[in-house]
């Protein structure tokens, strides 16, 4: 059991990281868009390149977000019946889902992913737009990388739900929703 304890922890963090990374490109893109209104109605000066460098960011924040939301039980979930059922019962629940969903569906995103991004630099994408942001196959690149951690958090799931199960955890309070701790 011991094993799972750290393999539990290790992936945690891997998790707790991408959300890190997340925040961290939500301050950017905020920055980002400030900058952006400024220069447009204050000095009426329009830059493509951060305009398109906006959607860069959400995407970082949108697929570095979804681990740490498997991580944190932050995400969207119908509740009508989990709620209501025992510790043990929301284990099984998720160490189902993880190796029924989450980890297939980070596979399929994985795989078709990293054809999308090899396709994209082996073209030289870049935006179509004159003064855009060149090398577009660097933001398609977090896509697969963003399944790998969302394989982890799958895998995390899973081993927080052993550890449910052994009686070691709880989901109440410690696993959902917490912060970046």
């Amino acid at each position: 059991m011991r094993w799972i304890i750290k393999l539990d922890e290790g992936l945690s963090r891997l998790s707790t990281f991408c959300g890190w990374v997340a925040c961290v490109a939500m301050i950017l893109m905020a920055a980002n868009v400030f900058y952006d209104v400024v220069a447009r109605y204050a000095f009426n000066n329009v830059s493509i390149g951060m305009q398109e460098m906006e959607w860069h960011l959400y995407s970082v924040v949108f697929l570095l977000g979804i681990p740490y939301a498997l991580r944190t039980d932050g995400h969207v979930r119908v509740d009508v019946f989990y709620t209501r059922w025992n510790n043990k019962a929301k284990a099984w629940v998720n160490l189902v889902g993880a190796f029924i969903f989450v980890i297939p569906f980070a596979y399929l995103i994985g795989v078709y992913g990293y054809d999308f991004a090899v396709d994209s630099y082996n073209m030289g994408e870049g935006s179509g737009d004159p003064g855009g942001l060149p090398h577009r196959w660097i933001i398609k690149s977090v896509i697969p990388i963003s399944a790998v951690f969302i394989g982890i958090a799958g895998l995390n799931m899973a081993t927080y739900a052993i550890r449910v199960m052994s009686g070691e955890k709880e989901y109440e309070g410690e696993h959902s929703a917490g912060g970046l701790a």
